[in-house]
């Protein structure tokens, strides 16, 4: 049975203020037509299919139309809800979807209630668990402290007992949501710690054929049966060194897996740049990155002037702008709010001033910021009198 593995679609989303629906909208395209031409038996949805718990009908409309699609092909289509999803309202009408072929799976109760598929070999059952909450879902699952790891392990041993009850040689795909142990984070996903620990180890899934998950944004291989499939998109710089893509699964008639990597159309590449702005303004090795999403890091001692117009010259589709000024040997590296300490207001809003443009203010931005504060001071002194 041939499966096609996705997730972190993340509708709804932008990258830097970027509207991304576009770029999300051709996600789709190539998701289908990749089902078609590569004649997918099942295509794998591992979560976070919406950013937001109420996203904007924008993406609600887009969601609707990937559904359209995926049930005029006819694949089946097995989904679950992520973290960034509000599992309620994306299983309305899941009852109804699943006669179309959309299966989707958002109540914890369901996590060993399976979707059974058929091929020339026999039955594959595919079992998804939303994602699991462990303050939200541990008494469901009779677990008596709340974590990660507690909750999966009894989410697994649900399935595990109805996979025991099927007939010998039925095979199964487990899709999950989580962060487990040997996978690499980056900075766009929602912290989901519990306790201190977010991580589970990845036996937790021990005793099915492929484990399709979901929620870190990097495509990973934890083990031959176990992987991430990534988001489609970036949705953060620390994504840089991503290969965006889908995981091409092949499912043979005793369970073992063969994986392929479908890479994801996306919009432009990205690039972290660093160095002085003269630097990055004139350094022909730069070149392969003038029509890239650009996160610049300036190293200047002193903030340049109007740098953001600048790189921008050069670099059309600079989005983000950090200042990292570089210390001259020997010079300590003292923290802003030691250097804060003892000091008045005005002193305080004059050493900011010099901490983030590199040069402190002149006499006339002195006096505007003594006025300011003398009109919050009067404005204080009114309200207080007024009580």
């Amino acid at each position: 049975m041939r499966l096609l593995h996705t997730s972190d679609w993340h509708l709804g989303r932008a990258f830097h203020r970027v509207n991304m629906l576009g770029a999300q909208a051709e996600f789709i395209r190539h998701l289908v037509t990749t089902a078609r031409e590569r004649e997918v038996d099942a295509v794998l949805v591992s979560g976070d299919v919406y950013d937001r718990a109420v996203p904007p009908l924008a993406a609600v409309e887009l969601f609707d139309d990937a559904l359209h699609r995926l049930a005029d092909l006819g694949v089946p289509t097995v989904m679950i809800s992520g973290n960034h999803d509000s599992a309620r309202r994306l299983g309305v009408g899941a009852g109804l979807m699943g006669r179309a072929g959309i299966h989707l799976r958002t109540d914890p109760a369901t996590c060993a209630t399976p979707v059974v598929l058929t091929d020339d070999f026999g039955d594959v059952a595919f079992y998804g668990l939303p994602y699991l909450e462990p303050a939200l879902v541990k008494d469901g699952f009779g677990v008596e402290k709340a974590g990660h790891e507690a909750v999966l392990a009894a989410a697994m041993r649900q399935v595990r007992a109805d996979l025991a009850t099927r007939a010998p040689g039925t095979r199964s795909v487990v899709l999950a949501h989580a962060f487990v142990t040997g996978g690499e984070p980056s900075d766009s996903e929602r912290d989901i710690t519990v306790g201190g620990v977010a991580a589970v180890p990845a036996g937790v899934f021990d005793g099915v054929d492929y484990v399709a998950l979901g929620h870190l944004h990097g495509c990973q291989t934890l083990s031959e049966r176990v992987r991430y499939s990534g988001s489609p998109l970036p949705y953060s710089f620390s994504e840089a060194g991503h290969r965006k893509s889908m995981w091409l699964v092949d499912l043979d008639a005793a369970g073992a897996v063969t994986a392929e990597r479908i890479d994801c159309p996306v919009p432009r590449p990205l690039a972290r740049i660093r160095g002085t702005l003269e630097d990055l303004l004139a350094d022909p090795a730069l070149r392969g990155h003038e029509d890239s999403w650009i996160e610049a890091t300036l190293t200047d001692a002193v903030r340049p002037a109007d740098p953001m117009a600048r790189l921008s010259e050069r670099f059309p589709h600079t989005l983000s702008l950090v200042f990292d000024p570089e210390r001259t040997p020997g010079e300590p590296a003292v923290s802003y709010a030691r250097r804060l300490a003892g000091r008045g207001d005005q002193e305080i809003a004059e050493d900011f001033v010099a901490h983030v443009r590199g040069t402190g203010p002149d006499p006339d931005e002195q006096a505007v910021l003594r006025d300011a504060f003398d009109a919050v001071r009067a404005d204080e002194a009114v309200r207080e009198v007024a009580r």
